[in-house]
């Protein structure tokens, strides 16, 4: 396992329908969006994570948490903290959750920006979300 500072991450958006991913390195600060993880009812394809962290061998997961804008939990709060402890005990890697208030709005900012046609339910912009709470969490290290 590499050390802090020099780990490569895995970042997810925990979504109903969607789950976003991202990975990045630490050491260079980078982040980058891989494909979204469809699910049902907020459970993945379970083997379709092992093969991604298999391929990826990511030291950390970061998982979204998505507060109310005062703070608060909400219901999605609790069912992404319940994603990460399946993670931890699947995959036997420790997890951060990372408050990710914002990324949904910035994510559709940015995809608008890009030529999104706006069918978010469709088309969404799970990968981009978690890309952006990787590169905040990243940030985040390098600031404290």
């Amino acid at each position: 396992m590499s050390r802090p500072g020099e780990r490569l991450i895995m970042a997810f958006d925990f979504g109903s329908r969607r789950i976003g991913v991202a990975v990045g390195n630490e050491l260079l600060g980078s982040a980058s969006e891989l494909a979204p993880l469809p699910c049902r009812d907020g459970i993945p394809d379970w083997e379709r994570v092992a093969r991604l962290i298999d391929e990826w061998q990511p030291a950390l997961f970061v998982v979204g948490l998505p507060l109310h804008m005062d703070g608060s939990e909400s219901e999605m709060s609790l069912r992404a903290r319940k994603f990460a402890r399946r993670l931890n005990g699947r995959f036997g890697r420790p997890f951060e959750m990372f408050d990710e208030r914002g990324s949904t709005r910035e994510a559709k900012r940015i995809a608008h920006e890009e030529g999104h046609a706006g069918n978010y339910r469709q088309h969404g912009v799970d990968g981009i979300a978690a890309e952006l709470i990787l590169s905040q969490y990243l940030s985040h290290l390098e600031h404290n």
